[in-house]
């Protein structure tokens, strides 16, 4: 009798038991959705004028940057900006320490291009839990780290992989889609060059009588990418053309292909991206095939959507840039959009 009374309590604290924790659960379970929805949000912008922001930018050693830091001074003033300007002088660690000081110096809102897709997407992370808005513009971070839109208010900047198409389809017709080719890649593990190869790879892959024999990374630099070239010219003497992921690269092929004894634009072929006034001057010079252009002008997009954002407007997640396109039937016409 003992033990059937035993039992009977037994059973009947679980039955008290079962909907206590029924309840905890549903609560606990309601606390994570509550928090997933408060991680997911985006931080506010304050709509306030001066607004301080954060520009970092990633290096200023070509014309390119110089141009797209100048774009942001400029329209600072009109778009009520104060600005806190950094230079990461080309390193992933720096811009990172860069942002982070801005961070702890609470801007209202932090504007840069990420150099690196992996490095800089954990700090983008930092910025939103320390209730800071992020836009990034000209290259993005890895989305499976921080997405836009979620994580950050948006991407500001071109398509990438469409530029590489656009370079190769031309490459593919000035060469009657017979050529072997150097491909000189920009900073590894930047979405610019990730994309633009990625792009540039599709087309050549579809034409039989296009082989890249060579690829290799010059940064984005001009010397480098002359010394880059020089290298691979010696290796291979057989090539035709170049792809340059950007103009300062493409400029630094033409001097090795000059210096090697041979005639760009004649004995090899060069495509490019970029837009800058050396690569328009280089194609009227008909050293230089073809340039698809890059914008840097990011400054009045960036104020833009900046005082949208804070007036809780939807932005979405890519701003996409409408990119022109240079070569000898249009260049001198266009060289007031060189930079």
């Amino acid at each position: 009798m003992a033990s059937l009374n035993t039992q009977s309590r037994r059973h009947a604290r679980k039955q008290q038991i079962r909907p206590l924790a029924g309840s905890l659960l549903a609560l606990a379970i309601g606390f994570g959705v509550a928090t997933a929805h408060a991680d997911d949000a985006l931080p506010k912008l304050p709509n306030k004028t001066p607004l301080k922001v954060g520009f970092a930018q990633t290096e200023s050693n070509n014309p390119w940057r110089l141009a797209e830091t100048r774009s942001f001074k400029e329209v600072a003033a009109k778009c009520g900006w104060q600005l806190v300007m950094t230079d990461a002088n080309s390193s992933n660690a720096k811009q990172v320490s860069d942002i982070q000081n801005m961070i702890a110096q609470h801007v209202d809102l932090l504007v840069f291009p990420p150099r690196e897709e992996k490095p800089l997407a954990p700090v983008v992370l930092q910025a939103k839990k320390a209730g800071i808005p992020v836009i990034l513009v000209d290259r993005d971070v890895d989305q499976s780290v921080a997405k836009a839109g979620r994580d950050y208010i948006t991407f500001i900047g071109s398509d990438f992989i469409d530029q590489g198409h656009r370079a190769a389809d031309w490459l593919v017709k000035a060469t009657g889609g017979k050529a072997k080719i150097i491909e000189l890649e920009g900073t590894t593990g930047a979405s610019a060059a990730n994309d633009r190869k990625k792009g540039f790879d599709e087309i050549i892959a579809k034409n039989p009588g296009m082989t890249i024999i060579a690829s290799q990374s010059g940064d984005f630099a001009r010397d480098k990418g002359r010394q880059v070239m020089e290298t691979l010219l010696q290796a291979h003497p057989e090539v035709t053309a170049v792809y340059a992921h950007n103009d300062e690269m493409a400029l630094g092929a033409i001097a090795a292909i000059k210096a090697a004894g041979k005639q760009p634009g004649k004995d090899i072929q060069i495509v490019t991206i970029d837009g800058t006034k050396g690569g328009m001057d280089a194609i009227a010079a008909g050293e230089l095939g073809a340039s698809v252009q890059s914008s840097p002008f990011f400054g009045p997009l960036a104020c833009d959507v900046a005082q949208r954002y804070a007036k809780g407007e939807k932005i979405p997640t890519w701003v996409k840039v409408s990119d022109r396109f240079y070569d000898k039937s249009n260049v001198q016409q266009s060289m007031q959009y060189g930079y």
